[in-house]
């Protein structure tokens, strides 16, 4: 992998790199405690958070992405062209009569993404926490589901002709692969739009599937594709529109996806993204927490606070696991 910046020796990474723990205010794929890797740049404030159980493969891309942002010249390399993004509330599997608690920490947003496939729950729950997403939020906002890849073709086949009467904006990575996005696509194709997000940030190829026509547009993440430059790229040779998310990140990595988004051409950007997201956290790493006000978010990168650091770092047996897995993901980038 080559970088258009002086990439910083591992000794000047460790240096800079705090590791953090951040309880969440519900589970969120299964995560109680967010556990986060930030630096401390000379460009600004940066993250690495792959989650524990992606391997070392998975996650250089990350500390490639984290050491861009923060060694590199995002900004220069990737111009801001829009100084506010638009975010979408973001609805984890919750009971139905706690969606509506959710919904009051995303002030503004007329756009809402709700877990569904959630391992041990059934279409019922899925069903009634869509409703009551679409109760509390009117009929004119956009509601979106995503399944993770969780459903079976035929699962998602009839749990997505089970929620279209809630009028979907679109079904995020109902199943696993590229040929069963292929097909449910076809067989969906005048009721609800097929989103891809898992088959291009966990893909060999993150471009095999706009070749296969698999899905309508794309979900992009700054941090599992290696930085805001490789995802533009990406973006760019892929040729669908894409809402760009995170990853249940601080506001540090919030501040690369916004990045990311705010340098999009125009007319890729396809709606609301879900950056939104430091809502779900009971915690942050600055004073300028990253939270939508009028259901939007300012382009900007905030700086970590001392004391907050303090405050949730993690144990020194995280630590030390988080920072034995930069030296291994280091040793990767080359």
């Amino acid at each position: 992998m080559t970088h258009p910046f002086a990439q910083p020796a591992l000794a000047d990474l460790l240096a800079a790199a705090r590791v953090v723990a951040i309880p969440t205010r519900t589970r969120f794929r299964g995560v109680t405690v967010r556990e986060a890797v930030v630096f401390d740049a000379p460009a600004g404030a940066s993250e690495f958070s792959p989650f524990p159980e992606y391997d070392d493969a998975e996650a250089s891309a990350w500390l490639a992405a984290a050491i861009e942002f923060g060694w590199g010249r995002p900004e220069a390399d990737a111009p801001i062209l829009r100084e506010r993004i638009p975010v979408n509330a973001t609805v984890p599997a919750v009971p139905a009569a706690e969606v509506a608690g959710v919904l009051a920490r995303f002030p503004g947003c007329r756009t809402a993404k709700v877990k569904v496939a959630e391992r041990g729950q059934t279409l019922a729950d899925d069903l009634a926490r869509v409703a009551a997403v679409r109760e509390e939020m009117g009929p004119e906002a956009l509601v979106r589901v995503d399944a993770n890849g969780g459903w079976s073709l035929p699962e998602a086949e009839a749990a997505l002709r089970a929620l279209a009467p809630f009028g979907l904006d679109y079904a995020e990575q109902p199943c696993a692969s590229v040929p069963e996005l292929v097909e449910l696509r076809g067989r969906l194709a005048s009721l609800v739009r097929i989103a891809a997000d898992e088959s291009v940030r966990k893909a060999d190829d993150p471009l095999a599937v706009a070749r296969a026509g698999a899905a309508d547009l794309l979900v992009v993440k700054a941090q599992p594709l290696g930085g805001i430059a490789n995802a533009l790229r990406i973006v760019d040779r892929a040729g669908l529109p894409v809402v760009v998310s995170s990853a249940l990140d601080t506001s540090v990595g919030i501040a690369m996806g916004l990045h990311l988004a705010a340098a999009l051409p125009a007319g890729v950007l396809a709606g609301a993204c879900g950056l939104g997201t430091v809502a779900l956290l009971d915690g942050d790493v600055t004073r300028q927490p990253l939270v939508p006000i009028d259901g939007e978010l300012p382009v900007t990168r905030p700086a970590l606070d001392a004391e907050l650091l303090d405050r949730f770092a993690a144990p020194p047996e995280r630590a030390a696991w988080w920072r034995e897995r930069i030296t291994r993901c280091f040793d990767r980038l080359g």
